[in-house]
């Protein structure tokens, strides 16, 4: 787990400045504070900042095949670097270290770009191949996303790192925000896809592939790799399936030189990740568990029961999630605007579990793999109910929904203007609404005129779409499913994971989230995914001969933070100053006003709106944005 930076000049008889690239690369000197090496060889420069998993004493970055003119650095690790490492030995290559990332320069001699067929792991590298008539440079990211890569491309060349502000400190591209990210962000609290909020800066999706020849003259060719299914869903499958395959892919992940640990809550998927490591390794793992103060519940308890059952070395600390973090450090760290407040307490668990580990895996996967979310749940009876009524019933919903008031603030069971709008819609949209903070038109009434008409037609809706209605399955289960994977996993779960962790260098691995183990159970019918009103059906059949029913038949609880108490409370003076401090020519500064009164004055929830305005304005200052994009 590690950094990386670089630069791919166009001009091929040019060399990189390394005074810049050593800048680009010490601005991510948290994801790897053990070692920092810079390498630059013709048109191309390399940074790398190490955090030592594999090999510590051997493993050095970057890394050559025999004659030293291919080259390569990654951020990540390979879980099937052994098996690959004897094939490759058996073929004639040499090998110098036992890091995981060596196999990837000699892979690439075998196999070229489609190298990343072979691989099992989560990951992002830039490959050099400078052999003779090549001279190009080859960036990957791994089939999910889980660790991040951005690039930008100019006149100058290729500028790339795993965090924007590696792109950004490369002085290629301005410092402004791009119009769509603005209302993107509104509406989903995160902005996604291939362009990031900065104007300019790309990432490169989950399972990318990007080849630049400086050589050639044209710009980078980017190409996905890999996919969900999307021809059929896949049959159900036995517990002792789902067990095997499990224990497989937590194996795969307790290969590390430096401590090892997971972190360990009341729920359902770090339980049975812990549980699998003890039954596949045999010793007591090591876990770490955390209490909030603040929360209405608390899953302390439950942790320490399981790890009393498997005599687990177990870790805790009871914390204050403190809002501050999401002003002061938290910025730095996302360097795009986040607004999900779990940020919070996912970095304070990070930083204890630091104090105890190097490595700590990750339920995370979990909800979107076996439909766990209790939107799917909802969703699957709305679909239901849009069957049986028929047309007429819809249209009668779709007529009675938006006039039904909203009642924010009453028991859920009064608050049907969401469900009777949601039967009467399209199924993208009903279910594209549960995944959103506010509709489209409500961001567009907080934003400055000049802003709604630089914005024109655009919708955030309309990504999300292609993705929900890409696979040809009538199941618009595994359709809602298929777009998460897409968007709201890669472009808030995991980055808020990876930056929360990287933040204190702690690698966090979601075994859940093996290529291998998704596209097996993703796509199982909906029966074994939904049963008697609750998501992960197969999974918590296949769990029962492991762990107990208290974790399995508990209440679903989320990763929750006190929102409406810190808006009320400690936050109330700084959102009210976030308001007066953001741009006047991006927002409706009134309208911004009358939302924070309605809140205050208990007669609209508008917290998590307050919330993405603080959130948005701390991430502004933090990065000098000097506006949006002209």
């Amino acid at each position: 787990m590690c950094g990386i930076a670089g630069l791919a000049l166009s001009d091929p008889s040019a060399h990189p400045d390394e005074a810049l690239l050593a800048r680009m690369t010490d601005s991510i000197a948290h994801r790897g504070p053990d070692d920092r090496t810079l390498h630059c060889v013709g048109p191309f420069g390399l940074g790398f900042r190490r955090l030592s998993i594999i090999d510590p004493a051997g493993g050095r970055q970057p890394l050559f095949n025999e004659e030293r003119d291919v080259v390569v650095i990654m951020n990540g690790e390979l879980y099937n670097f052994r098996e690959l490492r004897e094939e490759l030995v058996a073929k004639g290559h040499r090998f110098r270290t036992g890091s995981d990332a060596e196999v990837l320069v000699h892979l690439y001699e075998e196999h070229g770009e489609a190298l990343v067929d072979r691989l099992v792991g989560m990951y992002a590298f830039a490959l050099l191949d400078v052999r003779a008539g090549k001279n190009r440079i080859v960036l990957a990211r791994d089939r999910l996303g889980i660790k991040p890569l951005y690039w930008t491309f100019g006149p100058e060349g290729l500028a790339f790192g795993s965090e924007a502000k590696v792109v950004l400190e490369a002085g290629m591209t301005p410092r402004e925000l791009r119009p769509e990210a603005l209302l993107d962000y509104l509406v989903q609290g995160y902005t996604g896809g291939a362009n990031s909020a900065w104007s300019g800066v790309q990432r490169l999706p989950p399972s990318g592939v990007l080849v630049f020849e400086p050589a050639a003259g044209r710009p980078p060719r980017v190409e996905r790799t890999w996919d969900l299914p999307t021809d059929a869903l896949r049959p159900a499958a036995t517990d002792e399936e789902i067990l095997d395959l499990f224990d497989t892919v937590v194996s795969d992940r307790l290969v590390a030189d430096v401590p090892l640990g997971a972190f360990l809550s009341g729920g359902v998927d770090s339980t049975a990740v812990v549980t699998s490591m003890k039954h596949v390794s045999g010793a007591a793992p090591i876990v770490c568990s955390v209490g909030f103060d603040e929360r209405s519940h608390d899953e302390l308890d439950v942790a320490r029961r399981t790890a009393e059952r498997l005599g687990a070395v177990h870790h805790t600390a009871v914390l204050r999630a403190d809002p501050a973090l999401a002003l002061e450090t938290l910025p730095w760290h996302f360097d795009e605007p986040l607004a999900d407040p779990s940020t919070v307490p996912t970095y304070l668990v990070s930083k204890m579990a630091r104090e105890h580990v190097t490595v700590a895996l990750s339920g995370d996967g979990g909800d979107e793999t076996f439909a766990g979310y209790r939107r799917y749940v909802h969703d699957a009876a709305e679909n239901r109910l849009r069957a049986r009524v028929g047309p007429l019933g819809r249209a009668l919903a779709r007529a009675i929904g938006p006039r039904y008031p909203k009642l924010d603030w009453a028991p859920r069971f009064l608050r049907g203007r969401t469900f009777l709008t949601n039967v009467g819609d399209d199924p993208a949209r009903a279910y594209f609404r549960s995944v959103t903070r506010i509709d489209r038109g409500d961001a567009l009434a907080l934003l400055h005129p000049d802003v709604v008409q630089r914005l024109g037609a655009h919708d955030p809706f309309d990504a999300f779409a292609e993705h929900y209605r890409r696979p040809a399955i009538d199941d618009p289960l595994y359709r809602a499913q298929y777009a998460d994977f897409h968007t709201y996993l890669p472009d808030q779960i995991l980055a808020k994971v990876d930056r929360a962790s990287m933040a204190v260098s702690l690698e966090a691995r979601v075994p859940i989230l093996d290529h291998r183990f998704v596209e097996r159970f993703a796509p199982l019918p909906a029966s074994e995914k939904i049963h008697g009103g609750r998501g992960k059906h197969a999974f918590r059949r296949a769990l029962r001969s492991r762990v107990p029913g208290d974790v399995l038949d508990a209440t679903k609880r989320g990763f929750d933070t006190p929102l409406a108490a810190w808006i009320r409370g400690p936050l109330a003076a700084p959102v009210a100053s976030a308001i007066e401090e953001l741009p006047k020519d991006w927002f409706r500064v009134d309208a911004l006003r009358a939302a924070y009164d309605e809140h205050r004055a208990g007669r609209r929830d508008h917290g998590r709106l307050l919330w993405s305005l603080l959130v948005l304005e701390a991430w502004r200052v933090r990065h000098a944005v000097r506006g949006l994009e002209a």
